[in-house]
């Protein structure tokens, strides 16, 4: 009889566990900086991978309307040009920038009301976690010390690519993340080193995996304090020596936090973007392996799934 009575617990444990409810992320692609053309596709292919393996599901903080374009950087004199045309040139960036400015002071007022009322710690505090997916610049949270805390408390945080692009002031942030962006070059094909081959965000990588995207040169980043995923020991466009990471994981207090900074492309995002065209970059299996990297590192951040998050793995 005991046996039995075991046996049938056993039986609905298993059952329960087959049949969770979902974990609930919240996915936040504000930006108040530069804003990336792979975002949409981000977008739906996190709620995608988030249904496909019944894990997560997403609610998203979207972009509002009326980001003013940013006119660029201010033109540069070309050897045949003449003085006036220079000038005229000049004088258009001034008032192009001095517009910017102007609108762009009104736009972040409206991304501070909005986001005070998106973001309000009362609001989300029930979200299990929460993905950055190419974010950029000051994102205006009405508390983001009380976010900070939240994840500390024990929820999730995952960002890709630009979300290191993201609250640089606020050291607080880059403290959780682990790194901050400082620059890229051009997009470049590279091979990374693999740091830890068992984790469930690195483990989908086959063996000389190599990718197409931005690569990112990261700052304020101590290899002593994060378990390494993905790293090059050489510059990713001119091959000085040294350690650049791309992506890692760490505990944060009673938290997780996972970061890639692959995904910049929507051809790494999206194995059916542009599929058969010479806009693609990468192919179909590249984009398949990163949404399974990306997948195992939000499990495990979510801890649905376990890995070595032990720091100072990175050589």
């Amino acid at each position: 009889m005991i046996a039995r009575f075991t046996f049938f617990l056993a039986a609905v444990a298993s059952f329960s566990t087959a049949f969770a409810e979902p974990k609930k992320l919240l996915v936040v692609t504000v930006t108040t900086g530069f804003r990336h053309s792979s975002i949409e596709t981000a977008e739906k292919v996190l709620a995608e991978i988030g249904q496909k393996s019944g894990s997560f599901a997403v609610d998203f903080v979207h972009q509002p309307d009326g980001q003013p374009k940013n006119p660029g950087r201010p033109p540069v004199k070309g050897p045949n040009e003449t003085d006036e045309s220079f000038k005229a040139k000049q004088e258009s960036f001034s008032k192009a920038l001095v517009d910017f400015n102007a609108a762009n002071a009104v736009w972040n007022e409206k991304i501070k009301t909005y986001m005070a009322e998106k973001m309000a710690i009362e609001k989300i505090k029930h979200y299990d976690g929460f993905i950055f997916a190419n974010t950029t610049g000051d994102l205006q949270f009405p508390d983001r010390e009380g976010f900070v805390e939240l994840i500390k408390s024990g929820k999730a945080f995952i960002a890709m690519h630009s979300g290191s692009d993201t609250y640089h002031p606020f050291r607080g942030y880059v403290d959780m993340l682990g790194g901050e962006f400082q620059t890229h070059k051009a997009q470049v094909e590279v091979q990374p080193a693999i740091h830890s081959p068992l984790h469930p965000a690195a483990k989908p990588a086959p063996s000389g995996w190599k990718v197409f995207d931005e690569i990112y040169i990261i700052k304020s980043f101590d290899k002593a304090a994060v378990h390494g995923l993905l790293g090059l020991n050489a510059h990713p466009n001119d091959g000085t020596p040294g350690y650049y990471p791309i992506s890692w994981c760490k505990e944060f207090g009673k938290g997780r936090v996972y970061y890639t900074s692959l995904g910049h492309r929507e051809d790494v995002w999206d194995p059916r973007w542009k599929e058969g065209t010479k806009d693609r970059k990468n192919s179909p299996e590249i984009a398949q392996t990163y949404q399974q990297m990306i997948l195992g590192g939000i499990q495990w951040a979510l801890r649905l799934v376990e890995g070595d998050s032990q720091p100072g793995n990175i050589p």
